[in-house]
């Protein structure tokens, strides 16, 4: 994971644990205070918006107790493509240019350049150098792009 992918985690669970908890703790303690239980609607919610709460900061401690953070700053690779770095590409087909950077894989965010490490182009392009063609099978069909620029930040 990118040293911002585990800043970004630790702030989700600190929100969970520091925000949504007690808020919920809360609208369960006030939907108790309504009497019957049973057929109490904003109890029922409020206790699933729990079981949901909690099971996501399980999920995030684990990852986060199973990490390796990787400051791409701090790698050399020489110009070769690795996790992390940001990559300039021209598509073949089209004359664009596009900027991803590839990341761990609760990192990514298509909208936002940022591609999952597994993904087809991500694979592609690992170990690729500036100057080099990479082609690859997307679900329109092949693609080919020239890698322009390899940055590390």
């Amino acid at each position: 994971m990118t040293v911002r992918g585990a800043e970004l985690l630790r702030e989700e669970l600190r929100k969970l644990k520091s925000e949504e908890r007690p808020r919920i703790i809360e609208a369960i303690a006030e939907a108790r205070a309504h009497g019957d239980l049973k057929e109490n609607a904003e109890y029922h919610a409020a206790k699933d918006q729990q079981g949901f709460v909690e099971a996501r900061i399980k999920e995030i401690e684990a990852k986060l107790s199973n990490i390796q953070v990787i400051d791409v700053t701090t790698v050399d690779a020489k110009g070769k493509i690795v996790f992390g770095a940001t990559v300039e590409l021209l598509d073949e087909q089209t004359g664009k240019e596009i900027v991803y950077r590839i990341v761990g894989e609760d990192e990514a965010d298509i909208k936002d350049g940022l591609i999952s490490f597994t993904s087809p182009i991500a694979r592609a392009l690992i170990g690729k150098n500036e100057g080099d063609d990479v082609s690859f099978s997307a679900p329109g069909g092949e693609r080919r792009y020239e890698v322009i620029q390899v940055r590390y930040v």
